[in-house]
């Protein structure tokens, strides 16, 4: 059984480290957007359930607020 040298094991975390910045954006990406739909959830079925609106109006509220929140991180 051979064993790795310490430089092929550098090697390898210096050339993996670019992938793994790439997929800790996406995670961040898409916590950040799924925050955002869920408070819009959250607003349009209040809106809907509790307040004057109806289901329309919760309908409708939904689409702006996930509109707004999407768009403002842009």
């Amino acid at each position: 059984m051979q064993h790795a040298d310490m430089n092929d094991a550098a090697t390898a975390r210096q050339d993996d480290f670019h992938e793994h910045e790439h997929t800790y954006r996406m995670f961040l990406r898409g916590t950040r957007i799924l925050t955002v739909l869920v408070i819009a959830l959250l607003l349009g079925m209040t809106a809907g359930l509790i307040g004057p609106f109806g289901f329309l109006g919760g309908l409708i509220l939904f689409i702006f607020a996930s509109a707004i929140g999407l768009y403002s991180f842009r």
